[in-house]
């Protein structure tokens, strides 16, 4: 059965994205054909990208790096719950997925994004970035407004009809966490 790891990519005091996370792990873990775990980047604290290397050679220096390798490399895909700053994903969400490389690779990512308007730029951004890292991003997402999903911004009450994206997403997540499952079991190939 397929692990997949709900990021939470905020670490804001005060943020509303802890609230969306758990009402995704909430809804995912009734499910039984995968394994859904939330991972806060609050509890993963990397300074700026210090690692002398590109992660693309996979030669991690820093223990903070190869304990976030390791953490990474244990799950199958990925969902993540991003809040859109100025356009685009928050550093710190930018900042954990540019210290790895091969850990992210051949794995579905499925996004969950809010915002003034439903976080749509920075799933877009996402989507740049998780295909250089080689993730495959799913067609559906789930967009929630801070005008019509948070009363007074800040506490989180969904409509009903996101239900039905997220369960959309987390069928196309697992899908394609099971079609890339040869992919990521296969010997690494030599640049």
């Amino acid at each position: 059965m397929p692990t997949i790891g709900i990021i939470l990519g905020s670490t804001r005091p005060n943020r509303v994205g802890e609230q969306v996370a758990r009402w995704v792990l909430d809804h995912a873990a009734r499910r039984t054909d995968a394994r859904f775990e939330l991972l806060d980047l609050r509890d993963h604290p990397l300074p700026h990208l210090d690692e002398p290397m590109p992660p693309s050679l996979g030669q991690y220096q820093n223990e903070h790096t190869r304990h976030w390798a390791e953490t990474i490399a244990a799950y199958d895909g990925f969902v993540i719950v991003t809040p859109e700053y100025n356009h685009g994903i928050p550093g710190v969400l930018k900042n954990a997925l540019d210290y790895l490389y091969a850990e992210w690779n051949n794995k579905a990512l499925g996004l969950v994004s809010y915002g003034i308007a439903g976080g749509a730029r920075s799933a877009e951004h996402l989507r740049l970035v998780a295909a250089e890292l080689q993730m495959a991003d799913v067609r559906q997402q789930v967009m929630l407004s801070l005008f019509t999903d948070f009363k007074d911004f800040s506490v989180f009450e969904p409509g009903d009809h996101h239900v039905h994206a997220l369960n959309t997403m987390l069928d196309q997540v697992i899908a394609w966490t099971s079609a890339l499952a040869p992919l990521r079991t296969a010997p690494a190939v030599a640049h």
